[in-house]
């Protein structure tokens, strides 16, 4: 199995999403691949094994009724998405997708670095997640979340190296 690490977060999170009251990264080496950020974004976040799909339609069908976003998809949509998350910002080394709703604020940030002293060495792609929550119904969320959270992120990244 391909082995990802949770590490902690080395990014100011003030310029992303200010006020970010939870944080957390994980990392995988990804070697015999060059990869920009968003190519290792797309590989990530542009599908999704199907457990994780049926996730999200069970987390849709509890938010819809709670009036909260079931995709990053608004009235203005954005020019580019990667699966359900609207492109904020990117450069060939870090990716910011994400979006603002009711109850909290998200990003999801990939960055993608060489992981030895020259550029053969492989790579190291980390994803980071930020959260800025509004009310109550964001603290909760969050919490319900983040255990999911939490195995749908390696998963995700493992997508990278396969």
């Amino acid at each position: 199995m391909i082995r990802v690490q949770e590490v902690a977060p080395e990014i100011d999170a003030g310029p992303l999403l200010s006020g970010a009251q939870f944080a957390d990264a994980f990392r995988i080496d990804v070697a015999g691949r060059t990869l920009d950020a968003r190519q290792a974004a797309q590989r990530m976040m542009g599908r999704s094994p199907r457990w994780v799909e049926a996730l999200l339609t069970l987390r849709h069908l509890v938010v819809a009724p709670l009036g909260l976003k079931t995709s990053g998809n608004t009235e203005n949509p954005p020019r580019e998405t990667i699966g359900l998350f609207p492109i904020l910002t990117q450069t060939p080394g870090r990716l910011v997708a994400g979006f603002n709703d009711k109850h909290l604020d998200f990003r999801v940030v990939v960055d993608v670095a060489t992981s030895g002293p020259d550029d053969t060495s492989g790579q190291q792609v980390t994803a980071t997640t930020l959260v800025k929550t509004h009310n109550a119904l964001g603290r909760i969320y969050l919490a319900v979340i983040k255990p999911f959270h939490r195995v749908i992120v390696p998963a995700m990244l493992r997508q990278i190296a396969a």
